[in-house]
């Protein structure tokens, strides 16, 4: 089983749509049974709160399912449960190289090759969100469905 983490600032907008993006994403596929999702956050703020109403209406308007769920903080102890920490900017990146000290198993990436998932909590525009969690997610499920294929050929 793959397992995967999603990860922003307060897990109530970009990683838990990240995380039910996904999911309906490999379901689709057929291959729900593959994949283990989940999201977090690098901060306390929001541990324990719901996702944003913003980001469910985005997600019912899409068709995406999703769950009641809460706020996590990730750990430094996770780190080794996880195959792929992906996370959604620039700032996400450095809090999680500030947790877990070190990556040696190259683990922790970016959703997106060359920007940062804008922030909806202050940007407001989920739909710009939406297309870019998207977007990565589509093209992560397609880069680790390679990887795994070439891993089982060689």
């Amino acid at each position: 089983m793959i397992k995967l983490l999603f990860v922003c600032h307060g897990n109530i907008c970009r990683s838990p749509m990240a995380e039910f993006i996904f999911k309906k994403l490999v379901q689709e596929k057929g291959l729900s049974d593959a994949y283990y999702v989940e999201s977090a956050a690098t901060s306390t703020e929001e541990i324990g709160n719901d996702m944003y109403p913003p980001a469910k209406r985005k997600l019912k308007e899409k068709g995406v399912p999703f769950s009641l769920r809460q706020a996590r903080q990730v750990r430094y102890d996770e780190y080794e449960k996880w195959d792929y920490i992906i996370g959604m900017d620039k700032w996400n990146m450095q809090n999680l190289k500030r947790i877990f000290k070190t990556d040696p198993q190259e683990k922790v990436h970016s959703l997106l090759k060359n920007r940062d998932v804008a922030d909806p909590w202050y940007t407001d525009d989920f739909e710009r969100a939406y297309e870019d969690i998207y977007q990565g997610c589509t093209e992560w499920l397609e880069r680790i469905q390679n990887d795994q294929t070439k891993s089982t050929h060689a």
